[in-house]
């Protein structure tokens, strides 16, 4: 026994040494910095650091909930969170499923490409992007679209009712294409089995897709969607303020707990309040993927997370 013991061991003393550069990292990058949690309870003094600056309490966050704004960027937080979730796992799973039913392999890698890309793209060169459609002077759809439609210019960067689908439809297009690539190597990996016996039966396309591949998805989808849930009260900095152009126009439509936090921080300088929105974040999306993992394994323990 001492031997198969000592033999397991010598075996394993090379994975855990592989193993070390990655927990350093770890440890670096993610357990280091949660130090500055306590920055959410203090009046921050760079000269004092984290320890030495006063500790006030909860003071950070009654400033950040009195706002008189709070409300409504709670409010955009949320819905713009919900909406991305359910428009990003509708079309990923829609072009996972056509990109499963695709035969030629060179034809599948192009396209997989195509829709990675434009999760590669940076935010800055996505507002400069969306600035060429929609810039009111030179921009395409006032130039050419609306010009042959002889429909009058809009000056979009000044009008809040159009901006929700616009950062919708730009969200779902830089996201759904990365997700699609996971919902598709999920698809290629399933029993073909269950596709020829329905093609035996004469079962129609849509008919394999709604009841063979949506409900093996299912795990999945679940996965992901309670990952995403994790971060809905979290927006993407860079679509709510830089696509934008920071507009103050279009403040009620695109402000949210991000943009909110980092206009307090440059005008105002503090450093305690944001930390304390990044801790409410951090709760609010702790509670929930714990809440959402209870319904699941009382409704369906297989799907659970833990």
């Amino acid at each position: 026994m001492y031997a198969e013991n000592r033999i397991r061991w010598k075996k394993a003393v090379p994975l855990f040494l592989m193993m070390i550069p990655g927990l350093f990292y770890l440890c670096i990058n993610n357990y280091l910095p949660m130090t500055g949690i306590l920055v959410a309870f203090k009046d921050y003094d760079p000269l004092g650091g984290i320890f030495g600056s006063k500790w006030i309490g909860f003071e950070n966050f009654k400033f950040l909930f009195h706002s008189s704004d709070t409300i409504y960027i709670l409010r955009n937080t949320l819905l713009y969170n919900v909406a991305f979730i359910i428009l990003n796992t509708l079309f990923s799973v829609g072009m996972a499923v056509l990109l499963a039913e695709i035969t030629n392999r060179l034809a599948v890698k192009f396209y997989q490409t195509a829709l990675l890309l434009p999760s590669l793209v940076s935010t800055v060169i996505l507002s400069y992007m969306v600035l060429l459609f929609l810039d009111g002077k030179t921009g395409y759809i006032n130039n050419t679209i609306l010009s042959f439609l002889n429909r009058s210019p809009v000056s979009w960067y000044s009008e809040p009712k159009y901006w929700p689908f616009i950062l919708l439809f730009v969200n779902t297009w830089r996201s759904a294409g990365k997700m699609s690539i996971i919902y598709y190597a999920t698809i290629i990996g399933f029993d073909s089995g269950l596709y020829e016996a329905a093609n035996i039966d004469g079962a129609s396309a849509w008919q394999k897709i709604k009841y063979i591949t949506i409900p093996q998805l299912g795990p999945v989808i679940i996965v992901m969607t309670t990952i995403a849930v994790g971060h809905i009260f979290t927006a993407d900095f860079g679509l709510f303020y830089q696509v934008p152009l920071d507009s103050g126009a279009l403040y009620g439509v695109t402000n949210v707990l991000d943009t909110y936090v980092y206009r307090a921080l440059i005008q105002l300088n503090d450093v305690g309040m944001s930390s304390a929105a990044g801790v409410f974040q951090s709760l609010v999306g702790f509670c929930l993927v714990i809440s959402t993992n209870i319904l699941l394994r009382k409704k369906s323990p297989e799907n659970a997370l833990f």
